[in-house]
């Protein structure tokens, strides 16, 4: 009689629509239907506001991620993944007038950046109203604007049917900022791209960077944003009819994409990592005993094996191969022990000794806390090599992470729990998080708006 009455509980409270492994709710069709509707009525009612009018130090109009913490400031890769998110609103409820009108605010976005452009390529992480933009000393040492400025602007020029001539006269100036990366912050040996420091790299924590050494993390998630950026530039150029800039771009990426398969491709685990290039140089040894000169070293950089989120990366990018996506699938996207959670794709893997989902915030926790811009990279990525069911989980439960959150809370957090999908931290936090929207337009077979 009481394990009678055991499993009718049981029973009762999974027909309740609640998952018995974990409080969030059951990934059934009718929670992903029911939370999709929260999801675009609140995303709807909480776009507004992010169109911001020029001002002190941003002169052309813009648009601000959103959430409060973002007030009256533009960031980098924050813009462009807020834009991704407009064009999709637009897309469902915004009229052809509202759409025009939305074009100079994302524009804006570019050309407040390139307003600060000059010969050394630097431009800014963030710019805000009232608060002066300081220059550093020597710009070619210090992190910069993220490789996504050209995908932005090609974003933008592909979803306004092919209007580019915004951008000429100040094509030169992204040119230079491309470029930077290219002379300063490439090791020339393995040809591939590193942070100067773990500043402002957007993923605050992630072990491959933080408290390394400057200039030693060759990331794979700045290498693949690299890869992407030389092909928007190839667009950009072509577009401008510049074919013979295009030409040198399109060749970059080729090598890169080239690199990022020799040095970042692990064929005994089946996954991307970043790479270290802290070695002494080759014709030397410890201390410079000459001895080693016998044998100096024949690889560029070496290889660091920590599961981080950003390995799935190249798919997002084009540049896994079939076999490759294959084995990043099955071996990593499907493991419930390393990156798959109940709440999504875990941005460290749980096996990683510096495994952490507890709240941090200046840095941000990136060791392992579920974040929506992951989902969006990892399953677009997914969706881009036909892994169309694993795509539709991962879809699902961003839909029911962030439906349900609005519907506990009546608003979205930074980052949560990837046991549970409890928040960990920043209530009001919309930026990249809206791309839920995108997500559940595709999952429903509805036009929907990706990147560049």
């Amino acid at each position: 009689m009481k394990k009678l009455l055991l499993l009718t509980a049981v029973s009762a409270f999974l027909y309740s629509g609640l998952s018995a492994a974990n409080n969030l709710p059951a990934r059934t069709p009718a929670n992903v239907k029911k939370y999709i509707k929260i999801c675009r009525e609140s995303i709807h009612r909480d776009m507004t506001g992010m169109f911001r009018e020029a001002g002190d130090n941003l002169p052309y109009p813009f648009m601000a991620p959103g959430s409060q913490q973002y007030k009256d400031a533009l960031w980098d890769w924050d813009s462009w993944m807020s834009n991704i998110v407009v064009r999709q609103i637009l897309l469902e409820k915004g009229s052809e007038q509202e759409s025009k009108d939305a074009i100079k605010y994302e524009q804006g976005c570019i050309l407040n950046f390139l307003s600060f452009g000059s010969q050394d390529g630097w431009l800014p992480i963030s710019i805000y109203k009232g608060r002066p933009v300081v220059k550093p000393k020597d710009p070619t040492t210090t992190n910069m604007h993220k490789p996504c400025l050209a995908q932005h602007a090609a974003f933008i020029v592909k979803n306004t049917d092919g209007d580019v001539e915004w951008l000429r006269d100040k094509f030169y100036h992204m040119q230079t900022f491309v470029n930077s990366y290219w002379n300063f912050h490439r090791n020339r040996e393995a040809n591939l791209y590193f942070w100067q420091s773990d500043n402002s790299i957007g993923v605050d924590n992630d072990p491959s960077t933080f408290y390394r050494p400057k200039r030693s993390s060759g990331s794979i998630l700045l290498n693949t944003f690299m890869y992407k950026e030389l092909l928007a530039m190839t667009y950009l150029a072509e577009q401008l009819n510049l074919g013979e800039i295009a030409d040198i771009y399109r060749q970059r990426a080729e090598e890169l994409k080239n690199s990022i398969q020799k040095y970042c491709w692990d064929e005994w685990t089946g996954f991307f990592y970043s790479v270290d290039f802290n070695l002494l140089p080759p014709d030397r040894g410890a201390e410079g005993i000459s001895s080693h000169r016998g044998g100096p070293r024949t690889y560029p950089c070496l290889i660091q094996r920590f599961g981080v989120w950003s390995g799935f990366l190249p798919m997002w990018a084009g540049i896994a191969t079939k076999e490759q996506a294959e084995r990043m699938v099955n071996e990593h996207f499907k493991n419930e022990k390393t990156f798959n959670s109940p709440a999504g794709i875990r941005s460290l893997s749980k096996l990683e000794q510096m495994y952490n989902p507890m709240a941090s915030g200046n840095p941000s926790s990136w060791l392992g806390p579920i974040w929506l811009n992951v989902q969006y990279f990892v399953w677009r990525g997914l969706v881009n090599y036909g892994y169309t069911e694993e795509a539709r989980e991962l879809a699902e439960k961003a839909i029911i992470l962030c439906g349900w959150d609005f519907e506990r809370f009546g608003a979205l957090h930074e980052y949560y729990l990837p046991s549970n999908g409890e928040p960990v931290l920043n209530k009001g936090f919309q930026n990249w998080n809206f791309l839920v929207l995108n997500m559940a337009a595709w999952l429903e077979g509805k036009p929907y708006v990706v990147d560049f």
